[in-house]
């Protein structure tokens, strides 16, 4: 059988075409020469596959895209402190070039507006690096997340740097300050070939779907940034990457994003894929008119609105029943805090008073950290109220069960229920 998320994909494509709503990027020289009527998609999942339909191999400059890959190289880094004290994380209600500043400490609002994104160039590698160490850094690091090797396109970045006045306004403010210390030029320099870094939709949506991992790349298994660089990244995407539509997006799109003017749009939806869409003709916010319509349309038709989650944690409870002298808790599914609070609430409201509790964690398949902590610790209530506890875990689900982090465990961990006896 052939998938049909392909077929859906082109569907969307199809029904936006018509569409000619906006025009390129004509203030820089190379983007206005771009075929208007390019238009392209892809999906990958957290577990690899990727789906694509229209012009899905056609590279193109990354531009403003770049900018949360590069706030999460330099949190790496530099850490979390030290970026947050040269650029903030809330949104800014303005458009992405403009000439300002926090007023009391004088930071970027947000690493996605340019101002924030130059800061965010500027904190690559380490204090002392060369230009040319801030821009390998960033190539190198996009390389990793999108699973093949990088280049700049040397063409665009002459002409972006031709037309970097304001962005070099924004650097010798930022310098001004005490925000940035490297020379304005040598950073503006950087950063613009930083965005002039050449990409595929196919290439953007595996660099999503690595952040909607978790930082884990979802095809090489290989961790590339933490969990709680991840969050960082997407939660800024969310609230900050559509510059001065971003309220209007999360709203109705909800999927943190980040656009850039070449016409592209990533989306990186947590937990489930990165999604990324080329189409080079922008609206007053320098976001792609059809690139924006498409997210929607796939918001809505396959519910991936980030605030709009199906209530699986009320079915991790699969069944409760007793066999001879224990009573048996049969749990499934993903396990996160509300999850946990299901399963403990079936512990407390266990009447049965068999000696022995059984949990059957055979159909779980995956554990929260706070999921892990909860069923520890329900298993440990269970003990001290004077019930034999036993988990079924043939898959180790649960390592290493120590309840009370003292040595206390379950009285037996068994591969199946067959063997609870004794």
């Amino acid at each position: 059988m052939r998938s049909p998320v392909p077929d859906y994909l082109q569907e969307v494509l199809d029904d936006l075409a018509h569409n000619r709503d906006g025009v390129v990027a004509d203030y820089i020289p190379e983007l206005a020469a771009a075929d208007p009527d390019v238009f392209g998609i892809a999906l990958t999942t957290v577990d690899g596959r990727t789906h694509v339909a229209g012009d899905a191999d056609l590279a193109f400059s990354i531009q403003s895209i770049s900018k949360p890959f590069a706030y999460a190289a330099a949190i790496i880094d530099r850490g979390l402190e030290a970026v947050e004290a040269k650029v903030g994380v809330e949104p800014s209600g303005e458009a992405f070039n403009e000439l300002s500043l926090e007023g009391e400490t004088r930071r970027p609002k947000n690493p996605m507006i340019n101002a924030g994104a130059i800061t965010a160039h500027h904190l690559l590698v380490g204090a002392a690096a060369r230009p040319e160490e801030r821009v390998e850094r960033a190539r190198s690091f996009f390389s990793e997340l999108a699973g093949r090797d990088l280049g700049i396109d040397e063409s665009v970045f002459s002409s972006e740097l031709d037309t970097a006045d304001r962005n070099l306004s924004i650097a010798h403010m930022l310098r001004n300050y005490g925000i940035i210390d490297a020379p304005a030029h040598d950073v503006v320099e950087g950063y613009t070939r930083q965005c002039s870094i050449e990409v595929t939709v196919r290439d953007l949506s595996l660099m999503g779907a690595t952040l909607a991992n978790g930082g884990v790349h979802p095809c090489s298994g290989r961790r590339v940034l933490s969990r709680a660089v991840a969050r960082q990244t997407m939660s800024v995407m969310a609230g900050c990457g559509m510059y001065d539509a971003a309220g209007r997006w999360l709203t109705t799109v909800g999927i943190p994003a980040k656009s850039g003017v070449a016409g592209g749009l990533l989306g990186a939806l947590p937990g489930q894929c990165g999604i990324a869409v080329l189409s080079p003709r922008l609206d007053d916010h320098g976001n792609s008119v059809r690139g924006v319509e498409a997210f929607r349309r796939m918001s809505a038709d396959m519910g991936m609105h980030l605030v709009d989650a199906e209530p699986y944690d009320a079915t991790v409870v699969r069944d409760v029943y007793v066999v001879d002298d224990a009573t048996v808790f049969v749990i499934q599914g993903t396990i996160q805090f509300g999850g946990a609070e299901s399963i403990l609430h079936a512990f407390e409201s266990d009447d049965t008073a068999t000696p022995a509790a059984v949990v059957d964690a055979t159909r779980i398949d995956h554990l929260s950290d706070v999921g892990r902590r909860m069923l520890l610790e329900g298993l440990r209530r269970l003990r001290l109220d004077g019930r034999r506890v036993v988990l079924v875990d043939p898959d180790t689900v649960l390592p290493e069960p120590d309840l009370d982090h003292d040595g206390m465990r379950p009285d037996a961990v068994v591969d199946d229920l067959t063997m609870i006896g004794g």
